[in-house]
């Protein structure tokens, strides 16, 4: 495991010096503003950009109930490669869904595979951001033959030590937001407002430091509550949903394709953490965001796309 902490500089620097991929099959098709693609429970969301010729990645954003908008940074990786950016269904510019049978791992691996397949891809690289990194280890297990690599974006691959973890962080918070959690949770008011204002402020220390207001607004427009609470639970630091005991790392050490874990210098996934599941898989390694919390792409994006791009052009001069 190598664990980097570069600044924006030297990762663009190692981004520029990287040999160009070589050229697969033709892509060209592919590319659309956006479409539409029929799955289990209705229709999902998809966008393909990019004017490269490298292995294309698919993106696989967080939640779960949220939606790939704030992922959209990511695809300046365009010049390089086909940049799949999707809507899990039920959230985002996805079908609306309260299907809690559709809630579940399998469900949304079925729908990346379903997009794939319809793409005509062969081997794609993953970039999974928090829930999306649960979902793109599970993809793994079940289709390893096609996956070319994985990023691991923040990391959410142990549902009980990040509880752990982000319960650390929630001690950091005044006294006062501190009891009123405790407080709130005992009674089961999610909604009442000094809750909220502890969750507001646990969001703009550890989630988004930097968010664009308008992509903010956005995102939180596409959000679809009933996911999130279902398969997570009602905060990022209390786990009540069907998630709570999802745990990856048996899967780590037979991960046989190149992994990079991306981390934010104050994400709420944990560096230190990160760097453990780091060391459970065959040599991967570990960047870290500066100044960056958990939407890395939102608080330092040059940093996160150029660590990202170059680990893919290394990866695909191999």
């Amino acid at each position: 495991m190598r664990d980097t902490c570069l600044p924006i500089v030297l990762l663009a620097a190692l981004s520029g010096c990287a040999e160009s991929a070589p050229e697969p099959a033709a892509v060209a098709d592919i590319r659309t503003d956006s479409a539409r693609l029929a799955v289990g429970g209705g229709s999902i969301w998809y966008r393909v950009t990019g004017t490269g010729a490298g292995t294309p990645v698919i993106l696989l954003h967080g939640g779960p109930g949220f939606s790939s908008y704030y992922l959209k940074a990511l695809e300046a990786l365009g010049d390089d490669r086909p940049v799949v950016r999707w809507d899990q269904l039920g959230s985002g510019k996805s079908d609306a869904s309260t299907d809690t049978a559709r809630f579940n791992v399998a469900s949304f691996v079925a729908q990346l595979e379903a997009l794939r397949a319809h793409l005509g891809l062969g081997r794609v690289h993953i970039y999974g951001h928090s829930w999306g990194t649960m979902l793109g280890a599970e993809y793994w297990r079940a289709y390893p033959d096609r996956v070319a690599s994985i990023t691991f974006g923040s990391a959410a691959l142990d549902s009980r030590e990040w509880e752990r973890n982000a319960r650390a962080l929630l001690a950091t918070l005044p006294d006062s937001m501190v009891r009123a959690v405790e407080q709130r949770e005992a009674e089961g008011n999610f909604t009442a407002p000094d809750y909220q204002a502890a969750l507001n402020e646990f969001y703009g220390r550890f989630v988004w430091r930097r968010p664009v207001a308008a992509d903010l607004d956005s995102l939180m427009a596409s959000y679809n509550p009933a996911i999130y609470e279902y398969m997570w639970g009602p905060s990022e630091f209390t786990l009540t949903g069907t998630l709570q005991d999802f745990d990856a790392r048996p899967l780590l050490p037979g991960i046989t394709v190149p992994v990079l874990y991306t981390v934010g210098e104050f994400d709420e996934a944990g560096p230190d953490l990160i760097r453990e599941f780091a060391a459970l898989t065959p040599g991967a390694r570990v960047v870290v965001i500066p100044g960056a919390a958990h939407i890395t792409a939102w608080d330092n994006p040059e940093a996160d796309i150029a660590a990202v791009r170059a680990f893919l052009r290394e990866v695909d001069g191999r």
